[in-house]
């Protein structure tokens, strides 16, 4: 118990410092909402690929889709690392920079505003991100109940608040530059984390060998291939449709995520894109492919413990329960992974949600006339606020926000991704077909959650966003196009004149 409790105490001084020395940077908006539009590589791979990865994955995920697609899982986080990281920073990383900073757009819903040249779309896409940010940021605290009940019989109350807190006093103080200089130092926490705990589960099934032949022995009881031995242990395991759903919603979404596109937005230079490529695929590659390795096991550890009454499996149980043999300083480590995957992620969506009601909504709508000084304390209010409402829906979830936190993935980037894509490449996206992103977006996801007319909320949300990406070009091709001299004039900004042009640097003479 000690040296799980030094390890923390540890760990929230750390934070903490990180937040005091980061204050320098949030004296104005640019600042705190985006490190001044300045963050090098490192900071900016790391800051994508925490915010990527919270407790909803490693306690979650890894664990229901470990269950469901054993070893077949592992997919999911190879998809994440290609298409989720990779792809996202090839397709999106210079084009976002670019285009947002020559519209001097600080937000996601700012850029829709700016780039289609509509303040409607601009506040209805600050609602849609904070009506679906908000039950996602209460869904982060969920992975941590059970293994802090498991490590420290600390109640749950007191670990959601405690989290809140701390999380709360390096963003107010430091803004974006303290959040990605916290996101790197527990990006670092969460590599070795995960290494160690795969090596340390493995070694008590008598080693990865012994762990698979014994998985290979487990029946199939998906209604696909039931009954089969090795389906667990195959290439694409024993449902590989839902499996596909579950690659193409954890990995495709990034790309309209608010808080994760964000990122871009705070590049430095071209040295920041390339490096940070590489840097955040490989964090990906070990993260999410580690997560979802060490799931595929978790047949191994099937326990009557980890069944409800009616004899159906808690999925959130199975990797704690995993890890509860484990030796206390590993458990602390796996608590310290954790809980730095949560912070991480939980700083990133309260910075985003308060940034974008601030920006987008209040200012100049609401709030009149207000000053950089003015945005900045409206902004770290709203922090507040934000981490106080998660708190509250984490404590107490009702069960249609427990149902609107499966889908916030799915609809915001059903909603997002298309507009957003396709803004960066073609100057023929209209107005009307950015409406018909959202409309159909949200419709999917919200209406399939009250009539199920597709079987899985995660192949729902995979649905929207392919949806997007059919419906968008179809509305643009037959509704009024945007002035052409006004996007041409926009699209300059990628051939402007650097060493070479700059969709292909970002360096500044």
């Amino acid at each position: 118990m000690v040296i799980k409790l030094v390890l923390l105490i540890v760990f929230f001084a750390v934070m903490i410092m990180v937040g005091v020395y980061a204050r320098k940077h949030a004296t104005s908006v640019d600042g705190y909402v985006l490190g001044g539009r300045s963050v090098g590589p490192w900071l900016t791979a790391f800051a994508y690929g925490t915010s990527y990865f919270s407790a909803v994955v490693f306690v979650g995920y890894a664990g229901q889709f470990g269950w469901k697609y054993g070893l077949a899982s592992t997919w999911i986080g190879i998809g994440n690392a290609i298409i989720g990281s990779l792809m996202a920073w090839v397709i999106l990383g210079r084009r976002t920079k670019v285009m947002t900073q020559h519209l001097n757009s600080k937000t996601m819903p700012d850029f829709f505003g700016s780039r289609y040249e509509s303040k409607p779309l601009k506040i209805a896409a600050s609602a849609i991100v904070f009506i679906f940010l908000v039950p996602y940021t209460a869904s982060v605290y969920n992975g941590l109940s059970r293994l802090f009940g498991m490590a420290f019989n600390i109640p749950y109350t007191y670990c959601v608040v405690g989290m809140a807190a701390f999380t709360a006093v390096y963003v107010i103080l430091g803004g974006y530059m303290a959040t990605a200089i916290n996101d790197f130092i527990q990006g670092i926490i969460m590599l070795g984390g995960i290494i160690a705990v795969i090596g340390a589960v493995l070694t008590g099934q008598g080693g990865f060998l012994n762990a698979v032949k014994e998985m290979a022995q487990i029946p199939s009881d998906v209604p696909l291939t039931i009954g089969q031995p090795g389906a667990f242990t195959s290439f694409f395991g024993p449902d590989p449709l839902n499996l596909l759903g579950v690659v193409i919603l954890t990995s495709l979404g990034t790309w309209g995520l608010p808080q994760m596109v964000g990122k871009f937005y705070a590049i430095k230079d071209e040295k920041a894109i390339n490096t940070g490529t590489v840097i955040s695929t490989l964090f990906a590659v070990v993260i999410s492919g580690g997560c979802y390795f060490l799931g595929g096991f978790g047949r191994l550890f099937d326990d009557p413990s980890l069944h409800d009454t009616a004899g159906n499996m808690v999925f959130d149980g199975i990797i704690p329960h995993m890890l509860s043999t484990l030796p206390d300083i590993l458990i602390g480590i796996v608590v310290v992974l954790v809980l730095s995957a949560s912070m991480s992620t939980l700083a990133s969506l309260v910075l985003t949600s308060s940034s974008t009601l601030t920006l987008d909504f209040l200012k100049d709508n609401v709030l009149k006339d207000m000053s950089e000084k003015k945005q900045v304390r409206v902004m770290q209010a709203l922090v507040v606020f934000f981490i106080l409402l998660s708190v509250l829906i984490a404590l107490d979830p009702p069960t249609f926000i427990a149902q609107l936190m499966g889908i916030s993935w799915g609809a915001l980037a059903g909603a997002f991704l298309a507009p957003f894509l396709y803004g960066l490449y073609w100057k023929g996206v209209t107005k009307a077909a950015v409406w018909a992103s959202f409309a159909s977006g949200i419709g999917i996801t919200v209406s399939n959650m009250f009539l199920h007319y597709i079987a899985s909320p995660i192949n729902a949300g995979a649905i929207a966003m392919v949806a997007g990406l059919i419906i968008v070009p179809a509305v643009s091709l037959v509704t009024p196009k945007l002035e052409r001299g006004k996007m041409d004039a926009l699209f300059n900004c990628y051939e402007e004149k650097v060493t070479i042009t700059k969709k292909r640097s970002l360096e500044v003479q």
